[in-house]
């Protein structure tokens, strides 16, 4: 009993900020490191990187109010569009570069990646997985555009324009010549391998050119 316990231990993942990949995201950046976060929101988990990992930390986020709110914290925050590119950033600027929950909802989503491979040294890409056995029973059984829990938005109204599975994320990597440096993969607060395109809710990647 005793190792049985031992072992839901190692696979229990904790949360930060009310989010198990945020909790994997800080675990992968290594201390007073600089970290570039696309997508970043009101800049909460920089913030946390900042405070407790000592990084060094810069984020980019579409939306003007989110923006505002990540400066007010206290991170340095620039408002622009990842899908225009990160011309403006030269190459091997950062150890990490951040795309949590993002590249799904992204128009251009392999030169998102490229981009973010040619600015830092490490990505480290989050997203929900679409092979999730949940999202194929829906899309199965009501014949409709899949609505779970995972993914509970209306097809009209969904943010999510590209539908991705871990299957999917790992051949393009492989086609791309990208290193996969970690994979882990969540279902709810457990990490865990077995079936992982199916099993999986999130999966959370490190690569490096």
């Amino acid at each position: 009993m005793s190792s049985v316990l031992e072992e839901r231990k190692k696979t229990s993942v904790r949360e930060i900020l009310g989010r198990s990949d945020y909790a994997i995201i800080s675990s992968l950046v290594e201390p007073g490191t600089k970290v570039l976060d696309l997508g970043c929101g009101d800049g909460e988990l920089l913030a946390w990187l900042v405070e407790n990992k000592g990084v060094e930390a810069r984020g980019i986020e579409i939306n003007r109010a989110r923006v505002q709110k990540a400066i007010a914290r206290g991170v340095t925050v620039f408002q622009g569009d990842i899908d225009e590119g990160l011309a403006d950033i030269p190459d091997q600027s950062f150890d990490y570069v951040i795309l949590s929950q993002t590249l799904q909802e992204t128009r251009h989503p392999l030169r998102v990646l490229q981009e973010m491979l040619r600015v830092g040294r490490h990505a480290i890409v989050t997203f929900p997985n679409f092979g999730h056995w949940s999202v194929r029973l829906s899309h199965l059984f009501s014949g409709r555009a899949p609505r779970t829990r995972l993914f509970p938005y209306e097809w009209y109204d969904s943010p999510n324009i590209h539908f991705l599975t871990v299957k999917d994320f790992e051949d393009l990597a492989r086609a791309q010549g990208w290193t996969i440096e970690r994979r882990i993969f969540l279902a709810g607060h457990h990490m865990g391998r077995f079936l992982a395109n199916l099993m999986a809710e999130t999966a959370v990647f490190m690569l490096r050119r």
